[in-house]
């Protein structure tokens, strides 16, 4: 192996160990962001929601939303959209209405009760940020340049599905 052959290879190597541990961390924050709500959740003794289907009520915030616009913006893999979309209908945290154009299309949007859930994660994240901020623990800048990181790596994971396979 030349000299140059194998500096590149030590480089390759410390670039997969790195890519492999931020993939490792994307996984944990994920994870953790879900303990998170759930911990604060039952701080507040509320046990009927769990933290995905806060998480849902968060991101769908004053808008109407079919059940597949949710499922394509990808916020929810491993848990059934479908399943805490009923579930939260059930409970009295969504409206859901048939859609004019398309029967099989189901419409939801959040009750009072659904925005109350939805203010309660909304205050968790300000709480968040705010320390993350006073505690020095990210800038705006860092957190700008995670962002554009993972967008990027986003975009590249895009392209391999619509080209590659």
């Amino acid at each position: 192996m030349s000299m140059h052959a194998s500096v590149k290879a030590a480089t390759d190597q410390g670039f997969m160990t790195s890519y492999l541990e931020a993939l490792a961390l994307v996984e944990r924050l994920h994870r953790l962001l879900l303990d998170v709500i759930k911990d604060e959740f039952e701080r507040l003794g509320i046990i009927d929601v769990n933290a995905v289907q806060a998480l849902l009520l968060f991101n769908i915030s004053d808008n109407e939303v079919t059940a597949g616009e949710l499922k394509t913006r990808g916020y929810y893999q491993g848990s059934n959209v479908s399943y805490n979309l009923k579930k939260l209908v059930e409970m009295g945290y969504m409206h859901h209405q048939r859609c004019e154009i398309d029967r099989r299309s189901v419409r939801v949007r959040l009750t009072q009760r659904g925005r109350e859930i939805r203010d309660i994660v909304e205050g968790l994240f300000v709480r968040h940020a705010d320390g993350l901020q006073s505690k020095a623990v990210l800038s705006i800048e860092g957190l700008d340049d995670i962002t554009s990181s993972l967008r990027r790596v986003e975009r590249y994971w895009s392209d391999q599905i619509r080209y590659i396979y």
